[in-house]
């Protein structure tokens, strides 16, 4: 195979044989439009999160109304006081309310007295929003990205588009990475949630379609979008152009990337940002060593729709 060997030139720059480090494209402007870009994405991914995370309620069930805010059923004074303010049993044989309580069950089955739209930002949108959210912002960002390269003379080669980086060989190798990161994704997301840590499921869950048309827009679609653009920002972008502008290893380049690729997943709990920050190291290993964003593009998407299919087409459960 020529592809893969034919870019290194050295251990720092294994995406280009003809850029050279510090040649002539403008890489601080290029760097500057992508920290512009990561930190807008980071700022909204995290405007998200918080959204959704923040409004939920901290007490283990929502509050009824007249319920006071001390469920322990005891007042500053230490007196035990009535937790309802509503009508009680006055006679004996008098089960109206108690039975009306009792229908209720233990506070976790307290009927939502508050809407969840409005308590949860995600049950409020349609999934045909959600998925036109997610392909025009990223689709803007990636635009932003690739019309910087185009405006500041960003090779191709160092953006893994060489004419090595295409062809048979690259795709093939991404199927059998993305195969094998799904796969892996989902023992590490079981081990994390036994382990305690939270994998928060509930985007992936809202994204699913309900009809063939939805499934058609998001595996021909939206999920495509989503793996070209964090692989051009977060592998292209971030560890080939940075290393073939400035002289950085791209090995570094490749531990930064994930941290901030991990970071942008937020929503998906602790357990989330680990295992994807490691996926993310996995597939900028990748593009290190073959030098195709093919391949690495491939892969991304592979994992997303292998989850969305398995998880929400199929209804498995790898920790179930």
């Amino acid at each position: 195979m020529s592809g893969p060997t034919a870019l290194a030139v050295g251990p720092l720059l294994p995406f280009s044989q003809s850029t050279a480090v510090g040649s002539s494209f403008d890489a601080t402007t290029f760097a500057a439009v992508l920290a512009l870009v990561t930190g807008l994405m980071l700022l909204l991914s995290y405007s998200t999160t918080q959204a959704v995370t923040g409004s939920s309620a901290t007490s283990p069930h929502r509050q009824r109304p007249g319920e006071s805010d001390d469920d322990t059923g005891v007042d500053d004074d230490g007196a035990a006081t009535d937790q309802f303010d509503g009508d009680e049993p006055t006679a004996e044989g008098d089960s109206s309310t108690t039975d009306d309580l009792s229908a209720v069950g233990p506070p976790e089955n307290y009927p939502p007295w508050l809407d969840e739209r409005e308590t949860d930002p995600l049950a409020a949108m349609t999934t045909g929003m959600l998925l036109a959210n997610v392909a025009i912002t990223q689709g803007l960002f990636l635009v932003a990205i690739l019309g910087a390269a185009v405006l500041t003379g960003v090779p191709a080669t160092a953006m893994g588009l060489s004419p090595a980086a295409f062809g048979p060989a690259p795709v093939l190798a991404g199927v059998g990475l993305g195969v094998g990161l799904y796969v892996a994704n989902e023992v590490g997301a079981a081990v994390a949630e036994g382990a305690g840590f939270e994998y928060d499921e509930r985007l992936r869950s809202v994204l699913a379609p309900e009809s063939a048309a939805g499934w058609a827009a998001l595996l021909g679609l939206v999920l495509p979008l989503v793996a070209v653009f964090e692989e051009v920002l977060f592998r292209a972008a971030m560890v080939g152009v940075l290393a073939a502008g400035f002289g950085v290893s791209p090995w570094l380049l490749a531990v930064g990337s994930s941290l901030l690729f991990a970071a942008g997943h937020g929503l998906q709990g602790p357990a989330g940002v680990v295992v994807t920050g490691a996926l993310g190291f996995v597939l900028a290993a990748a593009f290190v060593l073959t030098g195709s964003l093919v391949t690495v593009v491939v892969a991304h998407y592979l994992v997303n729709a292998l989850e969305f299919g398995v998880h929400e087409g199929l209804g498995v459960e790898w920790a179930g």
